[in-house]
């Protein structure tokens, strides 16, 4: 195969009370096309174009040359072409996008000799933690866990990569995101989140987090308001976006099912099986008023995760 097209979507991870361990797939996609050269070339267009490297640090290729030492070959001298459609800093899976579409760019240009496992394990390995790598990678909604054994591995046997598996959504669920003007580092959002938490904390989100598994999966969409509460992260972060809790109000008092921080932050993201319009124009309404530039935009969700639109 000469070139190769493939096409990540945007990702929202922890849904509120699944830290770390759940991502849901949007459908709002970066493209990366990886055409063999006789000289490596990185362009990119949209999102950090003036900032991103465009050379061999980008993390696009550093994904796309780690594909090709887990098939044991010498990568290939190519000519890239990002086009980033997804914000970054926002908590939308940008870094996410980049590693998965770079593995599965070198993947296809291959023959997909890797399978999802494989890759997924490899994307986990470079962003190290695989609640955005999971749907970016799968799409729909997937709970992640890491360091998982075998029912009869013996003490002392070392852990298997993560595991994801796909929630059975039932339709009819779409997105309104407030994507605010300025970005917030992950490192800064994470670094403000305690070492150790209570166990009545720990609780609190394990029962919501079963509980969002049930309502996705029956939908039950009355459930959403209590199935998207957390304790573990967001009342940490939002000492970093204040804005956070009153746009959490603005799309209650709209209609929203649910709402949580995106990821990190300091994007936010409502659920809803109506009208979306009465939404975002609650987040535009509220942002203006506590001064946040920004955006809202509507967003449905994405079945499939990274695939090949355009090869030869």
């Amino acid at each position: 195969m000469e070139h190769v097209t493939v096409r990540v979507p945007a990702t929202s991870a922890n849904l509120g009370p699944g830290f770390d361990c759940m991502g849901m797939a949007l459908r709002w996609y970066a493209t990366v096309r990886v055409t063999r050269s006789e000289r490596f070339t990185l362009s990119i267009r949209g999102h950090g174009a003036a900032t991103l490297p465009r050379d061999e640090s980008n993390l696009v290729h550093v994904s796309f040359a780690r594909a090709y030492a887990q098939m044991k070959k010498t990568p290939p001298v190519v000519a890239i072409r990002c086009n980033n459609a997804i914000p970054l800093d926002r908590g939308l899976g940008s870094s996410s996008a980049a590693i998965v579409g770079g593995l599965a760019a070198a993947n296809a240009l291959e023959g997909s000799p890797l399978d999802d496992d494989t890759l997924l394990a490899l994307a986990t390995e470079i962003e190290g933690h695989p609640d955005n790598v999971a749907p970016a990678l799968l799409g729909g909604v997937q709970v992640v866990i890491c360091g998982a054994r075998e029912p009869e591995a013996a003490a002392g046997d070392a852990a298997r990569g993560p595991m994801a598996a796909a929630v059975q959504m039932k339709r009819g669920l779409r997105g309104v995101a407030f994507v605010p003007d300025a970005g917030l580092s992950t490192k800064k959002a994470r670094g403000v989140l305690p070492k150790q938490v209570s166990r009545a904390d720990a609780v609190f989100n394990a029962g919501r987090t079963a509980l969002l598994v049930l309502a996705l999966s029956q939908g039950r969409w009355e459930l959403l308001g209590a199935a998207t509460e957390d304790r573990l992260h967001q009342p940490q972060r939002a000492g970093l976006f204040p804005p956070m809790l009153p746009l959490f109000h603005a799309a209650r008092q709209a209609g929203a099912r649910g709402i949580f921080l995106s990821g990190a932050g300091p994007a936010v993201l409502a659920l809803t099986d109506g009208d979306a319009a009465p939404i975002a124009r609650a987040f535009e309404r509220a942002a203006r008023r506590l001064g946040v530039p920004g955006a809202a935009r509507t967003v449905g969700l994405a079945a499939r995760g990274a695939h090949v639109i355009e090869s030869r």
